[in-house]
Parts: structure tokens; C-alpha cells; sequence
């Protein structure tokens, strides 16, 4: 592997300036973390609340860096063959069974070759010689022992698939995993990784990052359903709102017309931001009119 760091960024305002563009509004902490993550060639860990922007902050460095976005969802059960690897079996058995005349020996030498191979996402990242952004996302859904085998890899940047030897990354790729923190990680994997919480923006970049992604929507109205979303999520709910529904509700507020958040408005169009009965009910009894 030659460069340890993966070389997207030349400093904390290119940083800003280029996701900007991408359409992600970076606080100076968030634009700082990432360039930090870039040139010392560590991988990023985001935690925070769902909605608040962690995987939108990896595709936006994708997209800046116009690099290939491999992406890992993590979920209960996931396991080495859908993380790292796996071979074709039906393939292989075809593979023997045409090639019965020639013996096992030769067979066996096949069958676990490059044609046989099913590279999964961290492979597939670890393989690919052009820039690459690596997402493992939701982290803290995988069971402890793909945790070990993330320790592993971001470790050394390299994978062993015992029937074809070690391999290792041509170049380091940019690595954001996220967790919404519903289980703890590993103390090993967090000091493997920069460290970046998320949480909801000020009421200042939502309202920026609603005017960037709802250009038409009135900067009046854009800061009245702010200050809403803000009162909602300061509410006991069961699902506070997040920043793309945020963005979904301004949108909403675009395509009905409206001019203002009355409460009219704002009752019938709850279940843009909210999304259980419980929850609507809650805030249509105690939201006042913008």
C-alpha cells in the first residue's frame, strides 16, 4: 500500500467549500473531523441519533472525491461471508462436476481460484485500486464477531482468504462507519477510529440546509418550520423528526402551496415529520400556530 492517507482533501475550508457544493452543509467541527480522517488515513466513527446526516456525510464525500461508495449495512446476523467473502458454491460444484475426468486434485486447485470468488463489501473496498469511500453503516446492529473482523481489516487494510493468500489494499480507502448508539461498541474498535458525534444542527444550519435543498421554499417559512421541527423534537416522542424530514416537510409545504405554517397546515401534513399515531396526537394537543 503506498500513501497512508487517502489524499481527498488539502485542508478544514476545502472541506466545507467542496461538500457545500455536494450539498452537505458541514459545521467547522464535522469539516475538521473529516479532514483530520483524510490525511492521517483513519477511519471515522459518527455516532448519533437516526437522521441527523452520518451516511449522508460518506456519500458526500464520495461524491467531492468522485470516488466509489462501497457500502456495508450491518444488521442482526450479518456474518463473515456477507461482510468479507464467500464462495460460489453452485458454481464450484458445476466446475467439479464438468471437470470429473481430471481428478480431484486439479478440481481443487480450480474451484478456489479468482473466477470462484464472491467478493462482499470490505473485500470489494480493500480491492479497489481508485478511491474509495467505505461505508459501514449502523455498526452497532452487527454482532460482536463482525466487530473483530472490522478490527481486522481497518487494522491493516488488508484481508487473508486463506485458499488465495493476503490482500491488501492498493490504495487506502476513506472509511465512516456509523452508529446510532443502540449498543456499545468495543473499546478496540473506537481506538481504531476517529471519533465524530452527530447530533441535530442549530436552528441556523437547518434552516440553511432546507433553503439549499428546497430552493424555493420562502426563507420566512423556511425559519417558522424550523422553530416547529425544533418544538416537536423537544417533545417526548417516540421518533423525534430528522433532517430529511425536515427537508420532506419543507418540500410538502411546496407542493400544497402553502405560504405560511398555519395550523391548519401543520396538522394535516404531521405525518411528514412524524411517524406514529402516538406521536402525531402528542403534537397536534400542543403545537401552536407558527
Amino acid at each position: 500500500m503506498g500513501e497512508l492517507h487517502t489524499g481527498f482533501f488539502g485542508s478544514v475550508d476545502e472541506v466545507v467549500e467542496r461538500l457545500a457544493k455536494a450539498g452537505y452543509l458541514a459545521s467547522q467541527a464535522v469539516a475538521t473531523t473529516v479532514f483530520l480522517a483524510d490525511r492521517l488515513g483513519k477511519p471515522l466513527l459518527v455516532e448519533g441519533p437516526a437522521g441527523v446526516g452520518k451516511t449522508e456525510l460518506a456519500k458526500a464525500v464520495a461524491a467531492v472525491a468522485d470516488a466509489r461508495l462501497v457500502r456495508l449495512q450491518c444488521y442482526e446476523g450479518i456474518d463473515e461471508s456477507r461482510a468479507l467473502y464467500e464462495w460460489n458454491h453452485a458454481k464450484q460444484l458445476l466446475r467439479i462436476t464438468a471437470g470429473r475426468d481430471g481428478g480431484w486434485d486439479a478440481a481443487r486447485t480450480d474451484v478456489f481460484g479468482e473466477e470462484f470468488l464472491l467478493p462482499r463489501p470490505l473485500l470489494t473496498a480493500i480491492r479497489n485500486d481508485g478511491p474509495t469511500v467505505l461505508l459501514v453503516d449502523e455498526t452497532d446492529k452487527a454482532d460482536l464477531e463482525v466487530e473483530a473482523l472490522l478490527l481486522e481489516v481497518l487494522g491493516d487494510f488488508q484481508v487473508t482468504v486463506p485458499e488465495l493468500g493476503t490482500i491488501r489494499a492498493a490504495r487506502r480507502p476513506f472509511v465512516l462507519l456509523t452508529s446510532n448508539a443502540t449498543r456499545e461498541l468495543s473499546e478496540a474498535l473506537r481506538r481504531r477510529c476517529l471519533f465524530l458525534h452527530l447530533g441535530f444542527p442549530d436552528a441556523e444550519l437547518e434552516e440553511r440546509i432546507v433553503r439549499l435543498r428546497v430552493p424555493g421554499l420562502d426563507a420566512a417559512l423556511a425559519a417558522s418550520l424550523v422553530r416547529v421541527v425544533n418544538a416537536l423534537r423537544a417533545m417526548d416522542l417516540r421518533k423525534a423528526p430528522s433532517v430529511a424530514e425536515t427537508v420532506d416537510w419543507a418540500r410538502t409545504l411546496l407542493a400544497l402551496g402553502a405560504d405560511r405554517l398555519d395550523e391548519e397546515v401543520v396538522r394535516t401534513s404531521l405525518g411528514v415529520v412524524l411517524k406514529h399515531q402516538e406521536d402525531i396526537v402528542r403534537a397536534a394537543e400542543k403545537l401552536t400556530p407558527a
